[in-house]
């Protein structure tokens, strides 16, 4: 993406090298200052799937979120700040069903992080690639970006 696409009117395109490029118009991420020292950071849901886009634990709801937990670190890290950064998140299910699995993890991951973000986890009809089963977004505080 060429520097020029990256910031615009003081927000700044978050993509990490080797990230799933966006199927769509939209951006990994944004990073928007707001004092001079920290910027928030919206993170555009994240699935499990590699750089090609090929979905990764087809079937399996706890790998699916050990992955995007992964991947939504890897754009916090691009960012400047990482998991214990997060003041908020969303998860979206395709089938409740997998809710102890996805939430055992979320909650292993975010007290190894050292997190405890407000959190909202819905149940939702499908996801836009049927073999995804989970997808996460958050915002974050990240000190040293503004």
């Amino acid at each position: 993406m060429p520097d020029a696409d990256k910031t615009r009117l003081g927000r700044t395109v978050v993509q990490p090298a080797g990230h799933t490029l966006p199927i769509g118009r939209y951006s990994p991420a944004i990073a928007v200052p707001f004092d001079g020292s920290r910027s928030l950071v919206f993170v555009s849901g994240q699935v499990s799937s590699d750089a090609e886009g090929r979905v990764i634990g087809a079937g399996d709801a706890a790998l699916q979120t050990e992955t995007v937990f992964r991947l939504l670190a890897e754009v916090l890290k691009e960012a400047g700040g990482s998991l214990s950064d997060l003041v908020s998140v969303v998860v979206y299910l395709a089938d409740m069903g997998d809710f102890a699995a996805v939430s055992a993890v979320r909650n292993q991951v975010l007290a190894e992080a050292g997190a405890a973000p407000s959190s909202t986890l819905v149940e939702v009809s499908s996801l836009a690639v049927a073999d995804h089963l989970v997808e996460i977004s958050g915002v974050a505080v990240v000190h040293g970006r503004g």
